[in-house]
């Protein structure tokens, strides 16, 4: 395609499009289809530091988004306008300077399958600030169509990687007392029974992590990716927080935009409310969502300093499949190419309705009103219309239905027994009504207890009754369940998985089952399960 062509995709901002500006478009043919470079090519905050742009800064303000870096030695000052863009297929980017050598840049990156791999346009075009911006401008763009040449190729080349190398900065060289430190622990934590492997690829990656991967740890991810026990990594990470080796974050999440508003490093500091200036929202952490549990690396060991090249809308949104400013009055056609599954669909901060995408469904959908709740049906195929019949600019987007997989919720870590035997003296503020999702509560009962300690005397019963206590303990945390606490002779211990439960309850049946002649007890057991996003205060 030709500029001309491209624009008229994705046209020149109005408000921009009578001013002279100077212009770029770049065309490269690479490997790989577009589907595996999106996730790479909309990351553009990782992308820019590899093309050597300048480090920015991000504050949001009455509802706006505000940047600022330093480019050629001068001070840039923009608005970050919302980005439009439909995933694996394209992005748009406009920002409106205050300070700087431009006045507004507007940014295109398109991906376009072709027989050997994805033809990639890379537009700018920017309205210059005078003679001396102008100039500056073309002195520069020569060094970012370089970089380009540079680094798509080598992209390209290594999707099949986990992490691309081109993307990676080189591993920063530890001081000493740091790799003391990891040493030590190493061997302590392994000592105390965790798993040798999980220590040592937890270790390693703290020494040799990407700083942008190692801001926000999610151990559920890198349980994943680096495909180890959940439950185990998971051991380790609390063992390693409480040997000095990671921090652990209480993050409240905005339902909205699902980004981090809060970072909280204890659970009492969590509060029973938050805000987030980008949506204009505030909400409660009261729901299972709103609550993420990550990690950090100790500062001791090694500072990550929070860096940012670009804002980079679409990866840190990537549940948001679909953003699109429609201009009043206007129709505009996507082909989102959906996975099957549910999504919603929402204008504005208006109620959302439901598309559902599967073979059984229509091969257009037009966006209109509908009632909370509402669902449409919808091939993989389809195309949408955003239709915006109103008098102002409209943002519609369709979103993935379901939260991350990836996220630790408090719910589970609070029915994960490491948890409660290192962090016992954590409390949740009495104002604080978290959300723990679904949780399957356990209740043990010692049959006949009155006429046992009746028969045994106090100390002689204590001591049955503390080795029985030891081997349901043992079950539940085998079973992935976590002991909240006894009551008299009693457990009451928590799981996440109903199933887990059931298993538990079986296992500690049959522990203590009529034939044992080492032990008189004898137990019954009750399950109790539900699902309510408005927990209760207690600890």
């Amino acid at each position: 395609m030709t500029t001309a062509e491209l624009l008229a995709l994705h046209p020149f901002p109005a408000a921009w499009a009578g001013e002279k500006r100077i212009e770029r478009l770049w065309v490269f043919d690479v490997k790989g289809t577009p589907e595996a470079l999106w996730p790479h090519i909309a990351d553009t905050s990782r992308m820019n530091r590899v093309l050597r742009t300048a480090e920015m800064r991000f504050e949001e303000r009455d509802g706006k988004r505000w940047g600022t870096a330093r480019n050629g030695g001068v001070r840039h000052d923009w608005l970050e306008v919302p980005w439009n863009w439909v995933a694996n297929q394209w992005l748009t980017c406009l920002r409106i300077y205050e300070r700087g050598f431009m006045r507004a840049m507007f940014a295109i990156h398109r991906l376009e399958p072709i027989p050997t791999g994805t033809r990639v346009y890379l537009y700018f075009g920017a309205v210059p600030r005078g003679a001396f911006g102008a100039a500056a401008l073309r002195l520069g763009f020569p060094t970012l169509e370089r970089a380009y040449r540079r680094v798509l190729p080598a992209l390209a080349e290594h999707l099949d990687r986990l992490r691309p190398e081109v993307l990676r900065l080189p591993p920063p060289i530890l001081a000493e007392p740091a790799e003391q430190r990891l040493r030590q622990q190493r061997e302590a934590l392994v000592a105390a029974g965790l798993s040798a492997g999980c220590v040592d690829t937890l270790i390693d990656w703290l020494r040799t992590g990407d700083d942008l991967d190692l801001h926000r740890i999610q151990i559920r991810e890198r349980a994943r990716v680096w495909n180890l026990p959940e439950q185990e990594l998971l051991r380790v990470a609390l063992h390693a927080t409480r040997a000095g080796l990671l921090t652990l974050s209480w993050d409240t999440i905005c339902p909205h935009c699902r980004g981090v508003r809060d970072e909280n490093p204890t659970l009492a500091e969590l509060a029973a409310r938050s805000h987030c200036d980008a949506c204009q929202v505030e909400f409660a952490t009261d729901t299972p969502e709103s609550v993420e549990v990550t990690f950090r690396v100790h500062p001791s060991v090694r500072e990550i300093p929070y860096q940012v090249y670009c804002s980079a809308e679409p990866a840190r949104k990537d549940h948001i499949r679909v953003q699109h400013l429609v201009p009043a009055g206007s129709r505009i056609v996507v082909h989102p190419g959906l996975a099957p599954g549910r999504y919603l669909a929402q204008r504005d901060q208006q109620r959302p309705w439901y598309l559902d995408i599967g073979e059984a469904g229509a091969d257009t959908i037009a966006w209109a009103p509908r009632p909370a709740g509402a669902a449409v049906a919808a091939t993989p195929r389809a195309a949408v219309e955003l239709v915006n019949d109103a008098a102002e600019p409209g943002t519609f987007r369709i979103a993935r239905a379901t939260w991350s997989d990836d996220a630790l919720r408090a719910g589970q870590l609070l029915s994960f027994q490491d948890f409660r035997d290192l962090f016992s003296e954590d409390y949740i503020a009495a104002d604080v009504r978290l959300g723990v999702g679904e949780q399957t509560l356990l209740f043990t009962d010692v049959v006949g207890s009155t006429a046992f300690y009746a028969a045994r005397g106090d100390p002689a019963a204590f001591v049955e009754i503390k080795k029985h206590f030891d081997e349901v303990f043992a079950i539940v945390m085998r079973h992935r369940g976590a002991v909240v606490k006894t009551i008299g002779d009693a457990v009451m211990a928590s799981f996440v998985s109903p199933l887990d439960a059931v298993r538990a309850s079986r296992q500690i049946h049959g522990a203590f089952h009529p034939g044992r002649s080492d032990t008189p007890i004898r137990l019954r057991i009750s399950l109790n399960t539900r699902r309510s996003p408005r927990a209760t205060r207690s600890r």
